[in-house]
């Protein structure tokens, strides 16, 4: 079991890729803190996680406010125990696609800045300080394809915040490195969550897996695997890296 003893924090976990995360990671022996706005949502993957004998506390937090996030990272360790691992899971779409810089509006812009970028700069002020005074632990966090390029599909707040998560994270590894804390960026493309299966009609579909070299759209479990290696020994001499979890996508122009 890679994540035996361990104690994981994944935000924006209730569904989706966040709640395969958590799911995985119980599955490999860590306690994991399920967070969410989804009260009802949260209890059917925490049921999930103890029904396969795993332990899952269900928190919730406004991750756009340090004061929540405090509050949660002190009853996770409270009740779990010290966070070894981070992922900095919660984020989302807060614009339209095929919009022009000039007609985004800046409640908009602001929203996807502080839903993505900002999120995951105060999760991870929230939880680092900690590592750093055990020196150990490793930070996830969730960037997209789209960080690097740029479609009329993507909104360009929620590229150019996720692409400042890249960033972020590669200074968060820089500056924590000597303290033994890794950190690392997972870029997933069009992964079929519950909400894109809903959304994308199936006629779109196969022109869609065509613009995958693997020809097929990933699913929440193959980001899944990826946060796992990153959080587990076996990404060990590991940090600074941006993954793209795209079934090639990234490469096709």
């Amino acid at each position: 079991m890679k994540l035996d003893g361990k104690v994981a924090l994944i935000t924006g976990s209730s569904r989706g890729i966040g709640a395969a995360i958590a799911t995985l990671f119980a599955g490999e022996g860590a306690r994991v803190a399920v967070h969410g706005r989804d009260e009802a949502a949260l209890d059917v993957v925490c049921g999930r996680i103890a029904a396969a004998g795993g332990r899952a506390l269900p928190v919730t937090a406004d991750v756009t406010r340090l004061d929540d996030l405090e509050a949660m990272r002190a009853r996770v360790e409270q009740e779990l125990g010290t966070i070894d691992v981070l992922v900095a899971n919660a984020g989302g779409t807060r614009t339209r696609p095929n919009q022009a810089v000039d007609e985004i509006d800046e409640s908009g812009w602001r929203a996807s800045i502080d839903g993505n970028l900002t999120a995951t700069f105060l999760t991870i002020k929230s939880v680092l300080p900690g590592m750093k005074q055990r020196r150990s632990g490793s930070i996830v966090t969730i960037s997209s394809a789209a960080s690097r390029r740029p479609t009329p599909a993507s909104p360009v707040p929620y590229a150019v915040a996720k692409a400042g998560i890249e960033l972020l994270t590669q200074a968060v590894a820089m500056q924590a490195g000597p303290f033994g804390v890794r950190a690392n960026a997972i870029a997933p493309e069009t992964i079929m969550t519950e909400n894109n299966e809903r959304q994308i009609p199936a006629a779109m579909r196969p022109s869609m897996i065509d613009s995958h070299p693997l020809r097929r759209l990933g699913t929440p479990e193959d980001v899944a695997r990826a946060a796992l290696y990153f959080a587990s020994d076996d990404a060990g001499w590991v940090t600074g890296v941006i993954l793209d979890v795209a079934g090639g996508a990234v490469l096709v122009r």
